[in-house]
C-alpha cells in the first residue's frame, strides 16, 4: 500500500514538473523563442497596428481572430521604445482575439501584460477605422495576423490603397504570419503588386496543412508566390516551431507567430538608423 502510495506521488509530481515547465519546454523546441532585443528611444515617433475583425472561422463556427502575440508582442515593443501606437482595424471596432493564444501554455509575456492593461484592451475593443487613419502620419505600419486575417485584410482595397501611399513615401511596413495578406492588394507606383520581386515571408503552406486549417480563403505563401515575390521560410518537424524574419528594403516580414520580437525589434532598428 505504502508502495503504491509512493509510486503514485512521484507520478503526480512528475506530472506537475512537466506541466510548470511547459511552456519553456514548448520554447525551447521554437514557439516563442527569446530574440535579440536592444532598447530605443523613439520618443515623438508613431506605429500603427492592423489586425483582423473576422471572429469566425468560416462554416466552422469556430472563434478565431489576431493570433495575440502577432500583435501584443509588436505592440509592446514599440510602445516601450517611447512610440505612440495606435490599433486599427478594416472596419473599426472590436478586434478580436484566437481564444487559445491568450491562454496558458501559449500566453507570452506580452499576453499576459496586455490581460492586465486597460489602455491596450480599449484600442482593441475601440479601433480605429482604416478608412479613417492616415497612414502617413506613422513611421511604423504593422500587420498582425491570426487566422481571422484571412478573411479581411488581403481583400481589402481600402488597406491595400494606404499601404501603397506608405510604401510610396518610404514609411517602415511590417508584417506577421497571416499579416503578410495585408500587401495583396498593394501596387507600386507603375501598378504592379507591391510584393513583386521582394524578399517576404508568411506563415507556410506547410504549417497550414499541419494545423488543418485550409479552409481559410487566402493563405500567405500561396498569396505571395502568386504576386512573384521571392518567397522565404525556415522549416521544422512542425512548422508551428519554425521562424523566419525577412528585410527587403523599408519591409519587414515574419514567418509566424514565433517571429513576432524579432521582426518588431527590426523594425525599431530600421527606425533609429533613420533617425
Amino acid at each position: 500500500m505504502n508502495r503504491t502510495l509512493l509510486i503514485a506521488g512521484i507520478v503526480v509530481t512528475i506530472i506537475a514538473m512537466v506541466l510548470i515547465m511547459l511552456p519553456q519546454i514548448l520554447s525551447s523546441i521554437g514557439l516563442h523563442p527569446t530574440y535579440d532585443r536592444l532598447e530605443y528611444d523613439l520618443a515623438g515617433k508613431k506605429a500603427l497596428i492592423i489586425a483582423t475583425n473576422e471572429d469566425t472561422l468560416g462554416e466552422s463556427g469556430k472563434a478565431t481572430g489576431v493570433y495575440g502575440s502577432e500583435l501584443t508582442i509588436a505592440y509592446y515593443e514599440f510602445l516601450d521604445a517611447g512610440m505612440t501606437v495606435d490599433i486599427a482595424s478594416p472596419e473599426g471596432g472590436k478586434i478580436p482575439f484566437e481564444p487559445v493564444s491568450l491562454r496558458w501554455p501559449m500566453a507570452t509575456h506580452a499576453d499576459k501584460r496586455y490581460l492586465n492593461d486597460e489602455d491596450a484592451q480599449n484600442k482593441t475593443e475601440n479601433s480605429l477605422s482604416i478608412e479613417e487613419v492616415n497612414f502617413l502620419d506613422y513611421d511604423i505600419i504593422w500587420m498582425a495576423g491570426g487566422w481571422g486575417a484571412a478573411y479581411d485584410l488581403g481583400y481589402s482595397e481600402v488597406l491595400g490603397e494606404k499601404i501603397s501611399e506608405a510604401h510610396a513615401e518610404g514609411i517602415l511596413l511590417g508584417s506577421v504570419c497571416h499579416g503578410a495578406l495585408g500587401f495583396r492588394m498593394a501596387t507600386e507606383v507603375d501598378g504592379r503588386p507591391l510584393v513583386e520581386g521582394k524578399t517576404m515571408t508568411g506563415v507556410t503552406d506547410k504549417q497550414i496543412v499541419e494545423l488543418g486549417i485550409e479552409i481559410t480563403p487566402l493563405h500567405p505563401e500561396t498569396e505571395l508566390r502568386k504576386q512573384n515575390a521571392n518567397y522565404v521560410s525556415d522549416t521544422a518537424f512542425r512548422d508551428f516551431f519554425a521562424t523566419y524574419v525577412a528585410v527587403d528594403g523599408d519591409i519587414v516580414t515574419g514567418q509566424n507567430q514565433n517571429s513576432s520580437g524579432e521582426a518588431a525589434q527590426t523594425l525599431l532598428r530600421l527606425l533609429a538608423e533613420g533617425n
